[in-house]
This record gives structure tokens, C-alpha cells and sequence, in this order.
């Protein structure tokens, strides 16, 4: 049996060219999620988005011939290095990742058309939250967060009747046994954001996977797009109830507890509850999804089972 080379002379080219353009913006990227606690996730993307592309793998390996669309890939691929051009003469390490999106998913348009672009948007998706985004853009997001994770703090001392005062994202207590009062500042590792960018990474890849083999393709992107929404107020709600309970136990045990073990441990403990609960939302949308794609026939009658439902007709 005769193997035609061929068919690998393409693929083989765009991976070389693509080497080519994007390995430095490849390390730097690796670099960034090696060094970034914020996107430390990005380490498993690849493994992520290879399993998902092997699955996948015989959709992209059927010979078809070049879609209609194939000029849109074309002005995608011109657009992309023209972005990486951009990028690199601007210093600009978002855009010129940004660009390798853009290029990949005019790629796959330019050979395969939109229809495989819908097997590949996923993929496509998780690198791109794997992606840093500027610095400007990450303080605007993150300070919110510490502003409203120190405003729920403050209201659920003050629900145990703790004296407190709040200075932006500082706050100012007296802990038991202190003769001074101690400060307690939300800084941005306790913003949120960073189980918030993990959170809806999870999310994406919770709904991929246990998506609906069959049925309604309707619900699965409806369920996919709730999934995935519903992540962010997890994540900010579950790191606001750590950052309450960090407060509330500062006042009996001193602003140290803040600090060490007890900081790390608690936000494993948070992260994980905010997954549970994630998968719980998940759960509960294909057990309501069951319930009501129920035949009529499998639901008991009750007339068909008590006595005093029967109607008799008499002549």
C-alpha cells in the first residue's frame, strides 16, 4: 500500500512557514506563561488544543476542494502579517500574538472554509485567553475587583459588628490584642482576576468536552455560551468570599493570617469550590435539558394508575 506524500507537502510547508514568522512571538509567549502566575494556565493549552485537534483529525484530513470563501483566508493571512509587522516595529508583543490567532483561523478558512472554522473555533478561543493581555487593560479590569472584593469585605464585618474602615482597596481594622490599628490592602493578586482568566479556560473546556454528542445543536451552543458566562460572577463572587473571610479572621487573628500558608490554601479552597460549582451549573442545565426533551410516554399517568381517575360510561 502506497502512501502519497503529498497530501503531508502542505501541512509540512505552513508549520515551516509559520516557524518561521512566529518563533520568537512563540518563546516569548512560553516565557511569559512560565514567569505569569495570571496565566500560568496557558502551560496546558497546548496539550488542550492538540488532544482537540487529534480528535478532530480526520474532519481535516478529508480531501475537499478549495471553498468559496477562500479569498477571505487569503485577506485574513494579509492581514495577520500585516499586524505582526505592526506589532514588531511598535514593540508590541499583544498584537503580534494577536496576529498568530488571526493567521491560524485564516488558515484554516483559506483551505477548509468556515465549516471546519466552527471545529477549530475552539481551539482558537483558548489561545487566545492564554494571550496577555496590555498592561493598561489588565489594571482596568483588575482594580474593580479589588474595590468591590474590599467593599464586600467590609460588609461582611461589619454584618459581625467589626469595626472597620475602608480606603479604597485598604482596609483598616483593630485585631484582637492589638494596641494599634492594622491595615489589610486588597492588592492585586487578590483581585480575582487571575481565577477569573482560569475559571473561564476551564469553562470552555468543561462545555467542549461534555457537550451533546446528538440532539440539539441549538442547546449545546446555548449551553456552551452559559457555561462560559456564568464563570465570570463564580469567579468573582467566590474570590470576594475569600477575601470577606480573610477580614473577618483578621480580626481575631492578627493581619498576618492574610499572609503564608493560610493565603495559598485558601484560594486552592476557593478555586475549587468555584469549579464545583461550575460543574454543578453544568450539570443542572442537562438534567432540566432531559426533563424536558422527555417523551410524554415515559412520564406515569396518573389516571392510568389510580382508581378514582377512571371514567366509566354507562348506557
Amino acid at each position: 500500500m502506497s502512501v502519497d506524500l503529498r497530501q503531508f507537502y502542505k501541512p509540512l510547508a505552513i508549520a515551516v512557514a509559520l516557524g518561521f514568522l512566529y518563533f520568537t512571538v512563540v518563546v516569548k509567549l512560553g516565557n511569559d506563561w512560565w514567569h505569569d502566575e495570571n496565566y500560568s494556565h496557558g502551560l496546558l493549552i497546548p496539550f488542550v488544543i492538540g488532544f482537540i485537534l487529534w480528535q478532530e483529525r480526520e474532519r481535516f484530513l478529508q480531501p475537499e476542494s478549495r471553498p468559496a470563501t477562500w479569498w477571505l483566508g487569503a485577506v485574513g493571512i494579509g492581514a495577520s502579517m500585516l499586524a505582526l509587522w505592526a506589532g514588531t516595529a511598535g514593540a508590541e508583543l499583544f498584537v503580534q500574538r494577536a496576529s498568530l490567532v488571526l493567521m491560524l483561523a485564516s488558515i484554516v478558512i483559506y483551505f477548509f472554509g468556515f465549516r471546519l472554522l466552527r471545529v477549530a473555533a475552539v481551539p482558537l478561543m483558548l489561545l487566545a485567553l492564554a494571550i496577555p493581555i496590555p498592561q493598561i487593560i489588565f489594571n482596568r479590569v483588575a482594580f474593580p475587583l479589588q474595590l468591590f472584593a474590599s467593599r464586600c469585605a467590609v460588609a461582611a464585618m461589619s454584618f459581625f459588628s467589626i469595626p472597620v474602615l475602608r480606603q479604597g482597596n485598604v482596609i483598616e481594622l483593630m485585631p484582637l490584642g492589638a494596641t494599634q490599628p492594622k491595615k489589610l490592602a486588597v492588592v492585586e493578586a487578590c483581585s480575582g482576576i487571575r481565577s477569573l482568566m482560569t475559571l473561564v479556560t476551564l469553562a470552555m473546556i468543561y462545555a467542549y468536552f461534555t457537550r451533546p454528542q446528538s440532539g440539539n445543536k441549538a442547546y449545546g451552543v446555548m449551553r456552551f455560551l452559559i457555561l462560559v458566562l456564568a464563570a465570570v460572577p463564580i469567579a468573582i463572587l467566590t474570590n470576594a468570599l475569600r477575601v470577606s473571610g480573610t477580614g473577618v479572621l483578621a480580626r481575631y487573628y492578627g493581619t498576618g493570617i492574610a499572609d503564608g500558608f493560610f493565603h495559598s490554601f485558601s484560594g486552592w479552597v476557593v478555586y475549587i469550590v468555584a469549579a464545583a460549582l461550575l460543574l454543578v451549573t453544568g450539570w443542572s442545565m442537562d438534567r432540566v435539558a432531559r426533563l424536558w426533551n422527555k417523551p410524554v410516554s415515559q412520564i406515569p399517568s396518573q389516571s392510568a394508575t389510580h382508581p378514582l381517575n377512571e371514567v366509566r360510561l354507562y348506557s
